[in-house]
């Protein structure tokens, strides 16, 4: 009995090949205009940094001289001219970090905790947390300037109204500057936080809760075994992204203390701008830059092994 022959396989992998050809030409196509934007003002730039930061690159000259690693050499060697405001200022980016990150993870998440319970008015409290972060920091810094000032400041005369200092000064020695940065930084930021973190609340199943209850489980050892392993992918994100953000903090330091007193709240963003704008020190600028972007790098990395999903 003869065998009927089969429908030619080519045919239908050539159709399926163009089908699939055209849909990533479409995404293509859709996704050209954020590219060409990305390579305008991020790729582009960022090469550009590289090579100014092996030049002795400065606006004033007509030839940029190649110079290898010497700038980046300076930076590590002790007695050069930017070696010590350099590193104090990655001191003072260290301890803005290290102070607020704790506040801007655990205070949202237990805001989050308390909007995702079945409460009146819930929607009212989301706007009233995330309103901070819809102003500029522009308008924060003045703001708090103002409120946070030593002598005619509503903070210090709303303390000697109750019989506490009334002359603290906030803004201009520590460790009170400090406490003033990350006070300002937690108040304005903490609602983005609560509202990433309540939407990674929404999305854990109730079923986990339920079959917790089942076995005895309370409201702690619900938080610890159901809470936190469902937001281990939100959590990743949020202490990410805000790691990266207070170590990139210029405008609070700027508006609120002036990166005083004495340059202990000088972050390195403050400092490489300075150095880059003002002082057109722009390849020792470009070079500080890289090695901040190093250091972040590494520490995103180490973040992310952390909080990883295990096997």
């Amino acid at each position: 009995m003869a065998t009927p022959t089969p429908t030619p396989a080519p045919r239908r992998a050539s159709a399926g090949g163009s089908g699939t050809r055209r849909r990533t030409w479409t995404a293509y196509a859709f996704l050209a205009p954020f590219l060409v934007l990305f390579a305008t003002f991020v790729v582009g730039p960022a090469v550009f940094g590289v090579w100014i930061s092996v030049t002795d690159w400065s606006p004033y000259k007509t030839e940029q001289s190649f110079i290898g690693l010497q700038n980046y050499i300076d930076l590590v060697t002790p007695g050069s001219v930017f070696f010590g405001d350099f590193w104090q200022s990655l001191g003072a980016t260290g301890i803005f970090t290290v102070a607020s990150v704790p506040f801007l993870l655990v205070i949202p998440l237990g805001v989050a905790l308390l909007l995702n319970q079945k409460i009146k008015g819930g929607t009212a409290f989301r706007a009233i947390f995330f309103a901070p972060f819809v102003l500029g920091v522009a308008v924060i810094g003045v703001i708090w300037k103002y409120m946070l000032d030593t002598q005619s400041g509503v903070i210090n005369h709303l303390l000697g109204l109750i019989g506490l200092p009334s002359d603290i000064p906030w803004t201009v020695d520590v460790p009170w500057a400090w406490v003033s940065l990350v006070g300002v930084t937690v108040w304005w930021t903490l609602g983005f936080n609560a509202v990433i973190l309540l939407a990674g609340l929404k999305g854990i199943n109730t079923d986990l809760y339920e079959a917790a209850a089942l076995d005895g489980a309370g409201a702690i050892r619900k938080f610890w075994n159901v809470t936190l392993p469902g937001l281990r992918p939100v959590m990743l994100f949020v202490s990410t992204t805000t790691i990266l953000a207070s170590a990139n903090m210029f405008g609070q330091s700027y508006l609120l203390t002036k990166g005083g007193p004495a340059n202990q709240t000088r972050t390195a963003i403050m400092y490489i701008s300075d150095q880059g704008l003002s002082q057109n020190n722009m390849a020792a600028a470009a070079a500080m830059s890289y090695v901040l972007f190093a250091f972040l790098a590494i520490i995103s990395v180490i973040n992310f092994r952390l909080q990883r999903d295990k096997p």
